[in-house]
C-alpha cells in the first residue's frame, strides 16, 4: 500500500522478519526496516487501530490487502501472415526469418478487425475465466502503444463491456513492457486504494506503423490483445510477490516511431493548418529499430531484472515453475534463459505463431498455456517485458 512517500509496506503479517537491511524494496516494490514495517503493517488491523495516533490513523485498513491473478483470455486478427507470404514482398525466406527470430507466422489486423475489438473480446474471456461480471470492475487498464483514439481506448473497452457504474479506464503506454507495468498499476490500485477486481488488457497493432519494405523489421511484428483480472485477496493468498521496473531514454535512438510532420504542397493542410503560420498535420514515423543493439540491451538487462525480482521476494530461481518473457525473438528468449540457468522445458514460448505483438505478449502467452493445462493454479512464474522507451522490468507472480 502506498504512503505520502510512495512506497510500499511488506506484504507479510505483523511479527515476521524477512530482510534486515534498513531500507530498499520488499515483495511488491518497496520494504522497510523492521520497526517501521510493523508499524504500519499492524495499523491495518482493528486492534492495532485502537493504539494509534491521530497522524497514525490516516493509514487505511486495507494496506495489507494483497492481489491475485484470477482469469486470462486473449483474442487475435483472423488473417495470418507466413514467412512464405513476406518472401513475396521483401527478399527472404522461411528459413533466413525462423533461424534468425523462431517467427513462421503472425496475425495481422485487416479490414473490419479492430484493435478494441480485439481487447474486448479477451476481456470477456478474462472475466468469464474469472467469474467477474463487468458490473463489478472497479478499474480497467489498456497497456498499449497503438490506440485508435489519441486520447486513448480503456474508455470505449469500459462502455462496450458494459460496465455501468463508470469505473476508472485509462491506457498505459509502455510498448512492450506495458503489460508487466499494468500488473504493477494494479496491484497498487488494489493495495493503495481498496479496489476489488482489475481488468489488465495488453494489446498492440504494431503492423500499421511497419515499413513492409523493411526486411530488418517487417519480419517480427503481429497484432493480438490478451488479458488478465486482477483481484483484491487476503495477504496470506497475495499473488504478486516482486517486480523490478526501469527505464532509459538515452536508449530511445535504437528503437522509436517518432512523430514528424506531414510534408504539404497545397497551402492549406489537411488539417487546417495555413502551411508556414500553423502546425502542419503530423503522423508517426514507421518503426525505427537497431536490431543489434536491442538484442544485447534485452539479454544484458532482463536477467538482470529478474533476479532483483527474486532477491525482493526472497525466492531462489529453482522455486520458480515458468520463465514467460516479452516475445519478442526465440534467440532473446533462449539466451535469457541460458543466463538465469532456467531450463528450456519450462520456458514459455508462442512467438513461433504471432510474432512480436508488444504488451499483449505476455498475457498472449500467458492464456494459451493456462487454457491448454500447462500453467496450473498455485504456479509461480517470473515474468518480464522489455522494449522501447527503453523500458524494462520483471514480476513474480503466482497464477490462481
Amino acid at each position: 500500500m502506498a504512503n505520502a512517500s510512495g512506497l510500499f509496506t511488506p506484504t507479510v503479517p505483523c511479527g515476521r522478519k524477512r530482510f534486515s537491511p534498513p531500507s530498499g524494496i520488499f515483495r511488491s516494490g518497496i520494504w522497510f526496516s523492521e520497526g517501521v514495517s510493523r508499524r504500519l503493517v499492524c495499523s491495518s488491523t482493528a486492534q492495532g487501530a485502537e493504539k494509534l495516533s491521530p497522524s497514525e490513523s490516516r493509514v487505511p485498513r486495507f494496506v495489507s490487502k494483497g492481489c491475485k491473478l484470477v482469469g486470462c483470455g486473449s483474442a487475435v486478427p483472423s488473417l495470418q501472415i507466413s514467412n512464405a507470404d513476406l518472401s513475396k514482398i521483401v527478399d527472404t525466406s522461411d528459413e533466413w526469418i525462423s533461424v534468425r527470430t523462431g517467427i513462421r507466422n503472425r496475425r495481422i489486423v485487416s479490414g473490419k478487425d479492430s484493435l478494441t475489438a480485439l481487447a474486448i473480446e479477451a476481456a470477456r474471456k478474462a472475466l468469464q475465466m474469472a467469474l467477474v461480471d463487468p458490473e463489478d470492475l472497479d478499474l480497467v487498464l489498456m497497456c498499449t502503444s497503438t490506440p485508435e483514439d489519441l486520447f486513448g481506448s480503456a474508455p470505449q473497452i469500459q462502455k462496450e463491456l458494459g460496465c455501468k457504474k463508470n469505473p476508472l479506464a485509462y491506457d498505459i503506454t509502455a510498448a512492450c513492457s506495458g503489460f508487466v507495468l499494468g500488473l504493477v498499476s494494479a496491484a497498487c490500485h488494489i493495495r493503495g486504494g481498496g479496489f476489488k477486481n482489475v481488468l489488465v488488457i495488453g494489446a498492440d497493432a504494431l503492423s500499421r506503423y511497419v515499413d513492409w519494405t523493411d526486411r530488418g523489421s517487417c519480419i517480427l511484428f503481429g497484432d493480438a490483445a490478451g488479458a488478465v483480472v486482477v483481484q483484491a485477496c487476503d495477504i496470506e493468498e497475495d499473488g504478486l510477490y516482486a517486480f523490478d521496473l526501469h527505464s532509459d531514454g538515452e536508449g530511445q535512438r535504437h528503437l522509436n516511431a517518432i512523430m514528424k510532420e506531414n510534408e504539404k504542397d497545397q497551402a492549406l493542410g489537411t488539417n487546417g493548418s495555413l502551411l508556414g503560420l500553423l502546425p502542419k498535420g503530423s503522423s508517426y514515423s514507421c518503426i525505427q529499430m537497431n536490431g543489434k543493439e536491442v538484442f544485447r540491451f534485452a539479454v544484458r538487462v532482463v536477467p538482470q531484472s529478474i533476479e532483483l525480482a527474486l532477491e525482493k521476494a526472497g525466492l531462489a530461481g529453482s522455486s520458480i515453475d515458468w520463465l514467460l518473457l516479452h516475445q519478442a525473438n526465440q534467440r532473446i528468449i533462449d539466451a535469457v534463459a541460458t543466463r538465469l540457468d532456467f531450463p528450456s522445458e519450462r520456458v514459455l514460448s508462442n512467438l513461433a505463431n504471432y510474432g512480436n505483438t508488444s504488451a499483449a505478449s505476455i498475457p498472449l502467452a500467458l492464456d494459451e498455456a493456462v487454457r491448454s493445462g500447462k500453467v496450473k493454479a498455485g504456479h509461480t512464474i517470473a515474468t518480464a517485458g522489455f522494449g522501447a522507451g527503453l523500458t524494462w522490468g520483471s514480476a513474480i507472480v503466482r497464477w490462481g
